[in-house]
């Protein structure tokens, strides 16, 4: 473990630079990392956003090529777009919650200090995330988008139900007339399909769920299919804005008979985890569950 820590010498900082709340902990991150005689880097943008005097790249993709630690400063959104721009670099992510629930983010601001001198001792683990993707040609044009979390087929701003064919490797599984369908990796289980009534799923499941959003007919549930399934949604709807959105990203517009294949991704994440923390004890905390005798 300590052998892992002593490897960390050049720590990435990354922060939304739309939370003004992230400067002081920004600030004090980059005096930490240097007091433990390891090197700060910042992407331009989270250095102008706490006045940061350290080296800097672009973004930050550009900072996990060039570090050993990404340092990721916001909320779960944050974590999700540090995730898919720099899955290719492999760098480990430590996320500090600023947000609101905080699945992703590893530990709070407020015990900042604290946890980063566990992470100084070796006291943590790394561990691997699969990336899902969605292919397909919309509007004559070729598509391609990876997500952590999950990828969303939903209405626009009308009030009328959407109407989508599911295919599970070329399978017809069902039509749904309902508000939207998620499709979420293991990691989105515990976001909006959580919101939306499936499962929570362990991080560690090789599998896919698919979750209606408000379906008419009231016997359509969550369904759990491997992760290594090919799942093909089709919009049937001519009239009704049809949206198609990663990781609460919107993307683009589906239009009618128009096909998206999802599938998982080759690439990955590495989420860095804190001696002690688990995703079991993560949803006791976050969700409030408490144990009870009758």
């Amino acid at each position: 473990m300590k052998k892992l820590a002593d490897n960390i010498q050049r720590v990435g900082l990354v922060a939304n630079v739309e939370k003004s709340s992230c400067v002081a902990v920004v600030q004090q991150a980059a005096r930490l990392v240097r007091a433990s005689g390891r090197e700060p880097v910042a992407d331009l943008a989270t250095a102008r956003l706490a006045n940061l005097k350290v080296p800097t790249v672009a973004d930050a993709a550009a900072v996990a090529r060039e570090t050993d630690l990404l340092i990721v400063f916001g909320g779960d959104g944050t974590m999700l777009r540090a995730a898919r721009d720099t899955a290719d670099a492999g760098t480990p992510l430590l996320g500090v919650n600023l947000g609101g629930l905080g699945f992703l983010t590893a530990i709070s601001a407020a015990q900042f200090a604290k946890e980063l001198r566990t992470v100084w001792q070796g006291k943590f683990t790394v561990e691997t995330r699969p990336l899902i993707e969605i292919s397909g040609a919309l509007e004559g044009k070729l598509l391609s988008r990876a997500a952590l979390n999950d990828f969303v087929v939903s209405r626009g701003s009308g009030s009328r139900l959407i109407e989508l064919e599911v295919t599970v490797d070329g399978e017809e599984l069902t039509r749904y007339r309902c508000d939207g369908l998620i499709v979420s990796s293991p990691t989105g289980s515990t976001a909006y399909s959580l919101a939306a009534g499936g499962a929570i799923v362990s991080p560690r499941a090789e599998v896919f769920t698919i979750t209606p959003i408000c379906p008419h007919t009231l016997s359509n549930r969550s369904v759990v299919v491997s992760l290594n399934s090919a799942i093909g949604i089709r919009a049937l709807s001519g009239k009704i804005e049809t949206l198609l959105s990663a990781d609460g990203e919107v993307v683009a517009p589906l239009a009618a008979d128009e096909t998206v294949l999802i599938r998982r991704s080759e690439r990955s994440v590495r989420l860095l985890h804190l001696a002690g923390g688990s995703f079991f004890r993560t949803l006791r905390q976050k969700l409030n569950w408490s144990g009870a005798h009758v």
